[in-house]
Formats: structure tokens, sequence, C-alpha cells
């Protein structure tokens, strides 16, 4: 099987401390302890730096590599409609979207779990209704996440787990 070097270091690190701090949080749930917050300014601090990343990092950590257009979603879609799979060395266009939706909520969570803490937001039903939902969406695109990952793998013939561990893809000729 021929093997390609796909993510760099930075990318895995931030993939797995990214879940390790929603894996915290589900559970420290409790609203406003320091766990909780640490957890959550982590997530902001490590998607922060992947957004960074996907400017000046390695090939297929940038977003020039991957960005989900429409033209390759709907390339993509009907790939899957017709069960053909093509080898996207990085991510395919929904995992993309996917990673996209994924930081926009934790960046909200953050953003969200912050005004909780202020004097203007400090008690406000609608700021943490908003917090709320955002982590139960949180917890629906992971699954979602998992689910795809492996259905993919299962697609491919490729260990995504494993690539997103090691950084490399071994793909079937």
């Amino acid at each position: 099987m021929p093997s390609v070097k796909v993510w760099d270091l930075p990318v895995r690190l931030c993939h797995w401390a990214l879940a390790a701090c929603v894996l915290a949080n589900l559970a420290f749930t409790e609203s406003g302890s320091d766990l909780h917050e640490l957890a959550g300014y982590t997530a902001v601090g490590i998607v922060a730096f992947r957004l960074l990343w996907g400017l000046i990092g390695s090939r297929h950590a940038r977003f020039s590599d991957f960005w989900p257009t429409p033209a390759r979603l709907k390339a993509h879609w009907q790939q899957l409609k017709h069960g053909q799979t093509s080898p996207h060395p990085g991510h395919n266009p929904f995992g993309a979207l996917m990673m996209l939706a994924l930081w926009a909520v934790v960046l909200g969570l953050g953003i969200s779990g912050y005004l909780m803490g202020t004097d203007r937001f400090w008690g406000d039903d609608a700021v943490e209704a908003i917090h709320e939902t955002l982590a139960d969406g949180l917890m629906v695109l992971v699954g979602l996440h998992i689910a795809a990952a492996l259905l993919m793998s299962y697609l491919e013939k490729t260990n995504l787990v494993r690539a997103m561990i090691t950084g490399v893809k071994k793909r079937p000729d």
C-alpha cells in the first residue's frame, strides 16, 4: 500500500488536544468551574492556533489544500452518490466543512462562555441558552465527525484514525 504523509505534528496535536478539551468539558460541565473554563479557553486557543496554521502551515494543513468550495462539495457528493471515492491526500470537502463547523462552534462557546462571566451578561439567560445550545450542537457535530471518519475509512479502505495519529495515510493501490 502506498503511504502519503498528510498531517504534520501541529495538525495532529491540535486535533487530539481539542478532542481532550471537549472530553474534559464533558466531565466538568458545571458552568463556571475552573476546569471547565480552563478547558474551554484552551480549546479556543487551539482553534486560534490551527486557524493561523491553516495560513502558514505545511501543504495539507493549509486551507488552500482543502477549502470546501461549492464545486468541490458538489463533486465529492456526486462521487459518493455513485459509490465512488477519489483519494484526497488531506481532508475531503465534507471533512473540511466539518472542521470549519467544529471550530466555529468552539469559538462560539468560548465567546459565549466569556460573556457569561462579564458584568454586562452575568446571569443573562439568553447568553446561557446560547452557550448550552452550542454545547449540545458540538456534541452532535462530534458524533457526526466520528461516524463520518469511520465510514470514510471503510469506503476509502484507509484508516483515517491511524492517519490522524501517525500523520501518514496508507491507501490501497
